[in-house]
């Protein structure tokens, strides 16, 4: 059906035409029956892309895991996100995603696989709910790209096979996502409140982060819930509801707990697991200030490894571009021409609904990482993936659903026109790693995109290939690349490793002397050391419990000295490992380590300084 519109030219579609079916008749129209198993192919590809050499990454992050350990033989550090077993102090975020590896070490044994394969499952789980959550507003077809885009996102595969929070992290806000989709079918306000459970569990995985999303959820059941606006506030103002009920009891767990019989909470100043999230990790992240003892950083930070300098041009740059731009140009170009095309849809039309959600969604983390100016690492960008993945999807699939069209075949060019050329140049960036697929890619982009806009046929399946290739590409090359250490980055093995050490969170070396002499302590620590870095790296060669004074920042006043002197009294510590790392500060790791070097005689093993104390 055509229309004369002044509005997309003189012959051109009106907006039913995007989203309605094709008028081919029944008898020529292509079974939908393979999409079940297209399904069962993605998933399993999935699987082997994320699990495949999983443990050549060995730790990962030694600091988590480290506390992975220390879940596994203390169910109270396994509660509170403890560093050590013996509950000295916790890691700097909340402990959900813990809780599932901690479980996964306690059942199937405490190794490195247990370690990294929760997020490699984790991350199925996602490309499986998107898949199912894009399926619901905008067919399977759509549902099976959204999934293989996120899949093959670089940032993506290497959070999933990686130890982070943001793995759970993202399985949770596309969970939220789903049940908002649920809930705009019929207006239900428990499927809403069952998206708002998901944020909150969210928030008790990283925190304020999991509330980047809620604007998107909001404006899109207020925008198209077939109900009146009152019940649509009202059942808002239920999910509002569930996300502090379901963030908020472990916060008040943690504050009713007597402070003397669980952990400090890393990172906050006051021993508060709410004011880690207002503080250190709420406002501090966003503004560049602190909690804990700790800014890196600020506005024009050039340092690759925290995301390089602000600006609305940042998720493009050297530090974030290649971790999750690669469709992310292709995306924006689908919501704004899949909002123009639907903009006389009614107000409950679940095409539109669906981009509202995703493009806010999109926008909103965007916007936020591109301008923050506190501590920030490019695989943040992780959480924009689901976001991009669906956009490319459902605009891609509307799209080429209303291709007679030629206002619509021109708007499809585009994305892959941006999708291929975007590739093209983060490509070209990594010059010496296979250039021929960057000109593979530039090739079949400038084809594909011609055909398209010229009404060639049977095209689909080359414009997703020519799509989705360059991502691909690096992302298989991610996977390839074993990870360590707290800033990794996406990308072949000779681009990747520099910033793998990072800031702390990889593995110091440890001399066999030296592990051998902690795992036969028996006391509650077999060492305690003023670097969180060199006491997981302790705690994971000996099997043994180790307390890193000072926690993540060393500013945290855990232990303190007199708690410190107690406990060598009581004989609960073996040794004291004189490291420097990221010690000191107002906790009083400096303080500790001059009344141990005042009261004990120190001797080297395995090339490291050791106090014997007890």
């Amino acid at each position: 059906m055509t229309t004369t519109d002044s509005t997309l030219g003189t012959t051109s579609m009106t907006t039913a035409t995007l989203t309605a079916p094709e008028t081919t008749p029944a008898a020529h129209r292509r079974p939908r029956n393979w999409t079940t198993p297209a399904l069962v192919v993605l998933l399993v590809g999935t699987a082997v892309l994320y699990l495949w050499n999983l443990t050549d990454s060995g730790w990962g992050n030694s600091y988590y895991a480290a506390a992975t350990q220390a879940g596994s033989q203390s169910w109270t550090a396994w509660l509170f996100g403890g560093l050590d077993a013996g509950g000295v102090i916790t890691v700097d975020k909340p402990p959900v995603f813990l809780w599932i590896s901690g479980l996964f070490a306690r059942i199937f044994g405490f190794s490195s696989w247990t370690v990294l394969a929760p997020q490699a499952i984790e991350g199925v789980l996602a490309v499986w709910l998107l898949y199912a959550t894009v399926k619901r507003t905008s067919g399977a077809v759509a549902g099976l790209i959204a999934g293989a885009a996120l899949a093959v996102t670089p940032v993506a595969v290497l959070m999933f096979r990686f130890n982070l929070p943001d793995a759970l992290l993202v399985l949770l806000m596309v969970a939220g996502a789903y049940c908002t989709v649920r809930a705009l079918e019929k207006a239900s306000g428990w499927w809403l409140a069952l998206a708002g459970v998901a944020i909150g569990f969210a928030f008790l995985t990283k925190m304020g982060q999991a509330f980047l999303v809620l604007p998107a959820f909001t404006a899109a059941y207020l925008l198209a819930a077939p109900t009146t606006l009152p019940k649509r506030f009202l059942h808002l103002l239920g999910a509002g509801l569930a996300v502090a009920v379901s963030a908020g009891w472990f916060i008040a767990l943690v504050a009713l707990w007597p402070a003397d019989s669980r952990p400090y909470i890393g990172g906050s100043s006051n021993d508060s697991l709410w004011e880690l999230a207002i503080g250190y990790n709420g406002l501090g992240r966003i503004f560049g200030g602190s909690g804990g003892g700790m800014v890196v950083g600020g506005n024009g930070n050039a340092n690759i490894g925290f995301g390089g300098s602000t600006g609305i041009d940042r998720l493009f740059g050297a530090s974030m571009g290649g971790e999750i731009s690669w469709l992310l140009p292709a995306a924006l170009i689908g919501l704004v021409a899949g909002l123009w095309f639907t903009r006389r849809m009614p107000r409950t039309d679940k095409t539109r609904a669906a981009l509202v959600l995703w493009g806010l969604w999109v926008l909103g983390n965007g916007i936020v990482f591109s301008f923050m100016s506190g501590i920030t690492h490019p695989y943040y960008t992780v959480a924009v993936a689901p976001g991009v993945a669906a956009l490319v999807a459902i605009a891609g699939r509307e799209m080429w659903r209303g291709r007679k069209h030629f206002p619509v075949r021109v708007a499809l060019a585009l994305m892959v026109a941006a999708a291929g050329f975007w590739g093209f140049a983060l490509l070209q960036r990594y010059a010496d790693w296979m250039p021929w697929i960057r000109w593979t890619v530039a090739a079949l982009t400038v084809l594909v995109a011609t055909a398209i806009v010229m009404g060639a046929r049977r095209t689909a399946a080359l414009a997703l290939i020519t799509s989705l290739f360059s991502s691909a590409a690096f992302g298989v090359a991610t996977a390839a690349t074993a990870h360590g250490g707290s800033i990794p980055m996406s990308g072949p093995a000779s681009y990747s490793s520099g910033m793998g050490g990072g800031m702390g969170g990889g593995m110091d070396q440890v001399s066999d002397e030296l592990a051998d002499l902690l795992r036969n302590t028996t006391g509650t620590w077999a060492a305690a050391t003023t670097s969180a870095q060199s006491a997981a790296s302790l705690s994971l060669a000996s099997g043994k419990a180790v307390i890193g004074i000072g926690g993540w920042s060393g500013g945290d006043p855990a232990p303190t000295l007199e708690e410190f002197e107690q406990y060598v009294a009581d004989g609960r510590i073996g040794y004291f490992v004189s490291g420097g790392g990221m010690g000191g500060g107002r906790g009083g790791g400096n303080e500790i380590s001059e009344w141990v070097a005042a009261n004990y005689e120190a001797m080297t093993i395995g090339g490291s300084t050791v106090y014997q104390l007890g």
